[in-house]
C-alpha cells in the first residue's frame, strides 16, 4: 500500500455510525502523540509515518507504523507486533476482539486510554527497532 494523499478529516467524517467518527478523532489524536507523525491516508486506513516490511517468504510492501481504520462494525487497530506480543496488557484493556496483527474496538470510551496509549508505544518501538519473528522493518517516515 502507499498513501492515498486523501483528506484525513474527510474520510473521518465520512465514517459511519457517528461512534466511528468519535472514536477515529480520538485515535487520530494519541497516535499523532505516540508516533510524533502526522496522519495520512492509505485508502480507507489512517496510518501514522511509514514503514516497508519484508517476511522471509519473499512479501514485502509499505504500511503506517501505527494505523487504524474506522470500520462500520468496530475500529480496526494496526498492530505490526502482533497481537500476542500485547497478551498482559489486553488483559487490561477493556472489552476488545482481535485477530493476529488486528484489534478490534467497538467504543473507546470502554478501553482504557493509558493501556493503549502502552501498546502502541510499545508497537511502534518494536517497528523502529527493525522488527523481529522473521519480519524486517525499515522505517521510511
Amino acid at each position: 500500500m502507499i498513501p492515498t494523499g486523501d483528506d484525513v478529516a474527510g474520510l473521518i467524517a465520512r465514517s459511519a455510525p457517528a461512534i466511528r467518527r468519535r472514536d477515529a478523532e480520538t485515535l487520530t489524536a494519541l497516535m499523532q502523540e505516540v508516533t510524533g507523525r502526522a496522519p495520512a491516508t492509505w485508502g480507507t486506513i489512517i496510518g501514522f509515518g511509514q514503514v516497508h516490511y519484508r517476511y522471509p517468504t519473499g512479501t514485502e510492501g509499505d504500511t503506517g507504523l501505527l494505523a487504524f481504520a474506522p470500520r462500520k462494525t468496530a475500529t480496526t487497530i494496526y498492530l505490526l507486533d502482533g497481537v500476542d506480543a500485547h497478551a498482559e496488557a489486553l488483559a487490561h484493556l477493556g472489552p476488545h476482539t482481535s485477530g493476529a496483527g488486528c484489534l478490534y474496538i467497538k467504543d473507546l470510551e470502554q478501553i482504557d486510554l493509558d493501556v493503549l496509549r502502552g501498546i502502541l508505544t510499545r508497537s511502534l518501538a518494536w517497528a523502529e527497532s527493525g522488527g523481529g519473528d522473521g519480519m524486517q522493518l525499515t522505517v521510511v517516515s
